[in-house]
């Protein structure tokens, strides 16, 4: 990297944290931001003008996510390295970031240390992952993903709350037998189960219940 500054673009649609981050990254000696941008587009956009070493991305912005977003930005440019920034350590978000390009994730709340030793590894090429996050890797490559993840990894496009109502219904249980067992109203119930079906695009479910087990859930 000789001595010159790692040039980093920081995308987050939070003005409060963005600038804040930024002030953060900025104070630190060998690196140097570049730019801010407020949603995927613009971060796209501003990356592809500016080309920094790395762009820091918050993973649910309006518009275009970061997911999204980082897809695009390594396609266009491979040899920027993406860091995301994530509320949350859902395995979903994970892996889609993963495969988008992204070769850093951190937790939001991390601290200078953390976020400064992540940029800079993903500067030289290398991937980093905060603690929570590399355990779930190792988990997951060694065949033991976290509880639940079975029907994340098939249907990340399910709410827990859903994905907790497919696996009964997977298991043969009625509308009211899901109710009493999960402590919902009956119309909660209905509602979701609607949901699971638009998204899984099953017309009934009968059709649900073969999709689910299909992917191991139920049984």
């Amino acid at each position: 990297m000789h001595d010159e500054p790692i040039r980093v673009l920081l995308a987050d649609d939070h003005p409060v944290y963005r600038d804040g981050l930024a002030a953060l990254l900025a104070s630190v000696e060998g690196l140097e931001v570049v730019g801010t941008a407020e949603d995927g587009l613009a971060a796209v956009a501003l990356a592809t003008e500016l080309q920094p070493d790395v762009v820091v991305m918050d993973v649910q912005m309006p518009g275009l996510d970061g997911i999204e977003a980082t897809r695009r930005l390594t396609t266009a440019s491979p040899h920027i390295g993406v860091v995301m920034l994530t509320m949350a350590e859902e395995d979903a978000t994970l892996f889609s970031a993963m495969q988008a390009g992204a070769r850093g994730y951190l937790l939001k709340g991390a601290n200078q240390a953390e976020i400064t030793r992540a940029v800079t590894a993903v500067a030289r090429g290398e991937a980093i992952f905060g603690p929570a996050i590399a355990r779930r890797i190792a988990d997951f490559f060694a065949g033991a993903p976290a509880a639940g993840s079975a029907a994340e990894q098939a249907f990340p496009q399910l709410t827990a709350r859903e994905r907790e109502i497919l696996e009964l219904v997977a298991a043969g249980r009625s509308n009211p037998q899901i109710a009493s067992t999960l402590f919902l109203s009956p119309k909660t119930v209905r509602n979701n189960v609607s949901n699971i079906f638009a998204k899984l695009h099953v017309a009934d479910r009968a059709e649900a219940i073969v999709r689910a087990r299909e992917a191991g859930l139920g049984h």
